[in-house]
């Protein structure tokens, strides 16, 4: 396929709600396990692509606070494929250059797990290309509590005042520190809003539904979105 983008209008960051695993496993009459499982391969394979064009940050939105209501078999296999996911990807040579994060409340996780995510942030964490964030265990609302809370302690033991709190404070104590604002959310599936996912980030993103489901999904699809957001007109609140 050719990439044939633009590197100047090109986003920086794109996020995208991996919507619609268990519906393309329900349609076709197969367990909702295969359908996680093929979306998964449909990340990696949409995770090389995007570092082969050289998209700098991708976040994904694998599995929410929220998703601890499904039943115990689904959420194990989910937990189970992420591991698997994950260890499977360390032992790809140099992980292709690809950084990997997970955000989100790592520390309530299995120990199996821990360990596997531990172990690729460790190995990846100075690698230069593009940089996957896994949104896991991870919620909107969940993020900004934390960081009013890291805010507020900085604020008890006099590291810093009143008047120091800001916009870019707040965003220096959230998952994605360091990191721009998405520049473009695509969510997949048919649904048409952001499911309690980066609510302080989203704030000037640009949006694109998709009917398909994940993991359909192909890198045909993701260039397209890039082409549909180099003509976009960003205003940021201006004119």
């Amino acid at each position: 396929m050719p990439n044939d983008v633009d590197k100047e209008y090109m986003p920086k960051h794109i996020a995208i709600i991996m919507d619609g695993n268990r519906r393309w496993a329900k349609e076709r009459g197969l367990d909702p396990k295969l359908g996680h499982k093929k979306g998964a391969e449909t990340l990696e394979k949409i995770a090389s692509y995007a570092n082969e064009i050289g998209l700098q940050y991708l976040t994904v939105y694998a599995f929410s606070t929220e998703n601890w209501k499904r039943t115990k078999e689904e959420i194990g296999a989910l937990m189970l494929l992420l591991q698997s996911y994950l260890d499977r990807f360390l032992n790809k040579e140099s992980l292709r250059n690809i950084r990997v994060r997970v955000l989100g409340d790592v520390e309530s996780l299995d120990k199996g797990l821990k360990e596997s995510i531990y172990k690729i942030v460790e190995k990846s964490k100075n690698n230069t290309g593009l940089t996957l964030n896994i949104a896991f265990n991870y919620g909107g609302r969940a993020e900004i509590v934390r960081a009013v809370k890291n805010i507020s302690n900085q604020f008890k033991n006099n590291e810093i005042s009143i008047d120091e709190i800001n916009e870019d404070l707040i965003s220096n104590n959230l998952y994605t520190a360091g990191e721009p604002e998405p520049d473009l959310l695509i969510r997949p599936g048919g649904e048409l809003r952001i499911s309690n996912f980066l609510l302080w980030q989203l704030a000037y993103t640009e949006f694109l539904f998709i009917d398909k489901f994940w993991p359909d999904f192909s890198e045909e699809d993701l260039l397209n979105a890039i082409k549909t957001f180099e003509n976009r007109n960003r205003k940021f609140g201006g004119k």
